[in-house]
C-alpha cells in the first residue's frame, strides 16, 4: 500500500502535514478509550490473577511488534499494519472468549455477537471523540482490514452488512498483504505467548510440550545455548525461538508466493485466489498441533474452566437484567434505551454497553445489579 494511493475516509478530512493517513489511524486508535481499557480485559486470566499474565492490551502491543517486522522484511507500508494489529481486539467484550461466548448466546434473537464485527463498530460508531462525526474516521484501507481480520466475508455479521452498504469495503476480496500480515502476527503472538502463560502458571511443565513441532527444537535449542539455565530462563529463550521460527517461515512463504503471483498493485492482492500471507504447509500443520494442545490443556484446564463458567454467569446475568430493565443502565445508557424493554434495538445497546467493560468494573456492575450489600 502506499499512502497516496489510500481511498480516504468516509468523511473528507484535510491531510496532515506531519503523518500519513494511516500514521493517523494509529494514532486515533492508540487515543480510543476502548484501546486504554484493553489493559482490564481478559486474555486467559481473569485480570486480577497475575500482574504478569498477559492482558488485551499487551497482547496487542505484541501482536504490533510482531507484525511491523514483519511488514519491515516483506517492504510493506508498517504503520498500517501496525494500526491494524492494534486496533483488532478493540471489540473484545470482557473476560475473553469466556464473555463472548455468553454475549454470542445472549445475541442469537439479534444477529448475534462477534468481536471483529465489534471493533468495526467500535471505529465507526461508539467511539464518540469529533464533533463532526460518530467513531474515529479512519481510512478505509484499515477498516477493510478489521473486517476481513480472517479472510473474505461471504456471509457478514448484520453490523459489517449494514456499514458495507453505505461505505463498500469489499467484503467477498482478501484484504491488503498488510492486513494479512496483521492477521497472522496475531496468532503468532496467540501461540507464543500462551505457551509462555500457561508455564508461568503452572498448567503444564517443559516436559509437556517437548513433543510439540516447533517447540521442541527452541526447547533444544535453548538448552544448548546454556547448560544450565535455569527455568524461568528457559521459558523466556523458549518461546522467544517459538517466534523467531513462526516469523522466518511466514516471510519466506510469503515470499514465495509474491514471486509467483506477481502482483502489480494491491488489487491484485485482493483478487488473489489464496492469501499472499501465509505459512508454509509443514508450519501450518505445527501450528494446528500446537493450537490443539493449548486447547485441551490450557484452555480447558479445570483452573480455566472455573474462571470461564462464572464469567459466562456474571456477562449472560447481566446482559439478561439490563436488556429487560432498560431503566437500570446508568446516564446516557438509560436515555438512549429510552425504557424500550425486550427490543431488538434495547439487546444491542446493552451489547455495546457490556462489550465495553473491563473484567473489573464488569464485576463490580454484576454486583451492583445483584447484591443488596453494594451500593448502586
Amino acid at each position: 500500500m502506499q499512502p497516496e494511493t489510500s481511498r480516504g475516509r468516509l468523511h473528507a478530512e484535510a491531510e496532515s502535514a506531519t503523518r500519513s493517513p494511516w500514521q493517523r489511524d494509529r494514532d486515533r486508535v492508540i487515543h480510543s478509550s476502548a484501546f486504554r481499557k484493553l489493559q482490564y480485559k481478559t486474555q486467559v486470566f481473569v485480570n486480577h490473577e497475575g500482574d504478569f499474565y498477559r492482558t488485551r492490551l499487551t497482547h496487542s502491543i505484541e501482536v504490533a511488534q510482531i507484525a511491523r517486522s514483519i511488514a519491515r522484511v516483506l517492504a510493506l507500508d508498517e504503520d498500517l499494519t501496525e494500526a491494524l494489529a492494534l486496533a483488532h481486539d478493540l471489540g473484545h467484550p470482557p473476560f475473553g472468549h469466556a464473555g463472548e461466548e455468553a454475549l454470542s448466546e445472549a445475541m442469537r434473537p439479534y444477529g448475534g455477537f462477534d468481536h471483529n464485527a465489534q471493533s468495526l463498530r467500535v471505529v465507526t460508531l461508539l467511539e464518540g471523540r469529533y464533533a463532526a462525526f460518530d467513531g474515529l474516521n479512519l481510512t478505509w484501507e484499515t477498516l477493510e482490514g478489521l473486517a476481513k481480520h480472517n479472510g473474505p466475508l461471504r456471509k457478514p455479521p448484520p453490523y459489517v452488512a449494514q456499514y458495507t452498504e453505505r461505505h463498500n469495503l469489499e467484503l467477498t476480496t482478501h484484504a491488503s498483504a498488510e492486513a494479512q500480515v496483521a492477521a497472522l502476527a496475531d496468532d503468532i503472538a496467540y501461540h507464543s505467548h500462551d505457551l509462555d502463560d500457561g508455564l508461568r502458571a503452572g498448567l503444564f511443565a517443559m516436559e509437556d510440550i517437548r513433543h510439540l513441532p516447533v517447540v521442541g527444537e527452541a526447547i533444544a535449542q535453548a538448552r544448548r545455548a546454556s547448560l544450565d539455565v535455569p527455568p524461568p530462563r528457559l521459558r523466556h529463550e523458549t518461546v522467544r525461538r517459538v517466534i523467531d521460527a513462526l516469523v522466518t517461515d511466514l516471510v519466506e512463504e510469503t515470499a514465495r508466493r509474491i514471486a509467483v503471483l506477481k502482483p502489480r498493485d494491491v488489487d491484485a492482492i485482493r483478487r488473489a485466489k489464496t492469501p499472499v500471507v501465509a505459512f508454509s504447509p509443514a508450519m501450518a500443520e505445527a501450528n494446528r498441533v500446537i493450537k490443539e494442545f493449548l486447547f485441551a490443556r490450557m484452555y480447558r484446564h479445570w483452573r480455566v474452566n472455573r474462571m470461564v463458567t462464572k464469567a459466562r454467569r456474571v456477562t449472560a446475568e447481566m446482559f439478561a437484567l439490563l436488556h429487560a430493565q432498560p431503566q437500570l443502565l446508568p446516564g446516557e445508557w438509560g436515555a438512549r434505551a429510552g425504557g424500550e424493554a425486550g427490543t431488538a434495538r434495547t439487546a444491542a445497546l446493552v451489547a455495546d454497553y457490556v462489550a465495553g467493560m473491563t473484567d473489573r468494573f464488569a464485576r463490580d456492575e454484576h454486583a451492583r445489579l445483584t447484591d443488596l450489600s453494594v451500593s448502586g
